[in-house]
């Protein structure tokens, strides 16, 4: 990598995605072959003791402790956000205006106002942009898209989807982020709904345009979080509201007329990961599920479902990884999508999923909301 021309990271956040996207630049360019090789400038947290320790741990060469100092450096040209959803539209737009590359986690952000100032700050930008929905680059999600795109299925007549997990369910888990409206913009519906919102999209090739939703939650009060609890640490004795909900089910309709159904909750009891799609058309259908990840379940004319390996060399990312049949997990979504985004910086392609990507699951997410608050009637995405 040396004869390439190097590019620099900042990356903003170091908790859980955090730590999943160093992963993902340390290791890219090990795997894949480059056209620019990233350097991990700099890593930003607010706590100056605790950024030091991540920078350390995960890789980087250097820390701010004001996101605004990071935007700003010159050995800095890709800014990697990986904050609460709060903070997206601030960060973004200004790494933009700076003329930085930006990607940014999911969901864009936590209103459609502040997705849809990041699209104009995207679209006014000499840099690129893209969003980091990393389940696109599971394999077998990329193989399900390509046998959609051969026509092997015909017709798409459903979609089901569902994001099942079940780290929540006890009602003494302490009042995270996660749980708070003004951080998270959401709960089940923006943290793992907008991944089947976009995973049924990617696939289709189709848009939501309207849904009936419904949402709930079942744990309305939490211990309040202490300082040091992190996820499943127990709080303090005094207890405060959940503002988001803990389920969202909502039917919906496709642009191709495909008629849709969603649901996405953190209390099924048992279910880790379980990120589910099918999509059933007229010559046959195709299922999925992350908690096996590297299959793909396909019926074709009628006949039952046949069980795919997604390890071959053939099938989309895996040929630069292991022989066949030596499975991959969840970190090498998101080397695929650093892989993609850094192809696309140096060829001066536009990134997918774009910003306006993101807006366009933002809609969907904020017509769920409506829908449910009105009692779950239909409501357009594009009202």
């Amino acid at each position: 990598m040396s004869d390439r021309t190097t590019i620099g990271v900042g990356m903003v956040g170091y908790a859980f995605m955090g730590r999943v996207h160093s992963q993902a630049w340390r290791s890219v360019g090990a795997f894949f072959d480059l056209p620019v090789a990233p350097r991990m400038a700099v890593l930003s947290g607010r706590s100056k003791e605790r950024t030091e320790a991540a920078a350390a741990q995960l890789g980087w060469a250097d820390i701010e402790t004001d996101w605004r100092e990071l935007v700003k450096r010159d050995d800095v040209q890709i800014v990697d956000i990986c904050t609460p959803g709060d903070s997206h539209a601030e960060i973004a737009i200004a790494a933009l205006q700076a003329g930085k590359h930006v990607i940014c986690e999911k969901p864009l952000a936590n209103t459609v106002a502040e997705a849809e100032a990041m699209v104009a700050a995207a679209a006014a930008a000499t840099g690129k942009s893209m969003v980091a929905f990393n389940y696109r680059r599971v394999p077998a999600i990329a193989l399900a898209r390509r046998y959609v795109e051969e026509g092997r299925i015909g017709e798409i007549r459903h979609v089901r989807a569902q994001y099942l997990q079940d780290w929540i369910v006890d009602p003494e888990f302490p009042l995270v982020w996660r749980l708070q409206k003004d951080k998270a913009g959401s709960g089940a519906l923006g943290d793992i709904g907008a991944h089947i919102v976009d995973a049924a999209q990617f696939v289709t090739g189709q848009n939501v345009v309207g849904v009936s939703a419904l949402t709930e939650t079942f744990i309305k009060e939490r211990p309040l979080a202490t300082e040091s609890a992190g996820l499943g640490a127990t709080g303090s004795s005094a207890r405060g509201e959940v503002t988001v909900d803990d389920a969202a089910l909502f039917i919906g309709r496709m642009s191709g007329g495909a008629v849709a159904s969603f649901e996405a909750t953190r209390f099924a009891n048992g279910r880790k990961n379980a990120m589910r799609l099918e999509i059933n058309g007229s010559l046959g259908s195709l299922a999925f599920d992350f908690e096996a990840m590297n299959e793909l379940w396909f019926s074709a004319n009628g006949g039952g479902f046949e069980r795919i390996l997604v390890t071959e060399p053939d099938h989309p990312y895996v040929g630069a990884w292991w022989p066949p049949g030596h499975g991959l997990g969840y970190e090498h979504t998101f080397t695929h999508e650093i892989k993609d985004f850094l192809e696309a910086v140096a060829t001066g392609a536009d990134p997918s999923p774009s910003f306006a990507d993101g807006l366009r699951v933002q809609r969907v997410l904020e017509a769920v909301e409506r829908s449910a608050a009105d009692g779950s009637r239909y409501t357009n995405v594009e009202d």
